[in-house]
């Protein structure tokens, strides 16, 4: 994300011009240390050359920790292999990461590609917006400032919170909640293929999830402002409360179900 933002500052149109102001305005929010450290990023008063030329030579170096840490990801899965279909560990079932996982992955990458490709010949201002052909203007605001639409979630996520410390913990907060998934799915099932419950409970948050993206590019008004909130709350509540209670309740059928076996089997 730090990548993509970084390179859509690089146009500077207007909307590339206040995005970065608002974006890296929001470390102001940080007690103490915040305005220092904006003016720090920006290598100034104000987002300018300086801080154009900062985020390119970082847009730049990105994509290579990027790469790196793909290859110690294959470097791990080599290592420690792979999760399948059943969610089970059978070693006697393995197979080698090359050729076959690799060709399995390379389907994906150029499915991948192509769709890209549709969208960089055939329609390429199709997720663009049209003020960021203006030039960059510090004297002029532009009237909606809207990110990618990759990044769109997280600035509804922002946004939903009226307090401006409270908005950036809250959007940080949605991608560093991932790094608790293996303490909050309390289920002894790996996978879904077996676990209706939490196939449901997916497709629920793949509906925020739009949800979200939706809200973050419409002007700050209602009903987007109350629907963003209901959303951004279940998005929490998805991670916090709907996935460990769906695995305590798995757990919990699993061992009444064994309970049940073994009393008849006893019979």
């Amino acid at each position: 994300m730090a990548t993509a933002f970084l390179g859509y500052v690089l146009p500077w149109g207007q909307m590339s011009l206040w995005g970065a102001t608002v974006i890296t305005n929001l470390l102001s929010a940080i007690p103490w240390i915040g305005k220092d450290l904006v003016e720090f990023i920006w290598g100034g008063f104000s987002v300018d050359n300086a801080t154009l030329n900062r985020f390119f030579s970082l847009h730049y170096l990105l994509p290579f920790i990027l790469a790196a840490l793909s290859l110690m990801h294959l470097i791990a899965k080599e290592e420690n292999g792979s999760n399948n279909p059943l969610g089970i560990t059978a070693n006697t079932d393995m197979v080698y990461l090359h050729p076959y996982y690799v060709f399995k992955d390379l389907v994906t990458i150029f499915l991948f590609f192509l769709v890209l490709a549709l969208f960089l010949f055939y329609a390429p201002n199709k997720l663009g917006h049209p003020d960021n052909y203006i030039p960059a203007n510090p004297m002029q605001t532009p009237a909606s400032i809207v990110p990618e639409w990759y990044l769109l979630p997280f600035y509804a996520i922002l946004r939903s919170i009226p307090d401006k410390l409270g908005g950036v913990i809250a959007m940080f907060g949605s991608l560093l909640i991932l790094l608790a998934m293996p303490v909050l799915d309390t289920s002894r099932v790996r996978g879904s293929a077996f676990r209706p419950l939490m196939k449901l409970a997916f497709w629920l948050l793949v509906v925020d999830f739009l949800i979200l993206l939706w809200c973050g590019g419409q002007h700050v008004e209602e009903p987007f402002i109350t629907l963003g909130q209901f959303a951004t709350a279940f998005y929490f509540g998805w991670f916090l409360i709907i996935v460990p209670a769906v695995g305590i309740i798995e757990n919990t059928l699993m061992d009444l179900a064994a309970d049940e076996n073994k009393t008849a089997s006893t019979k």
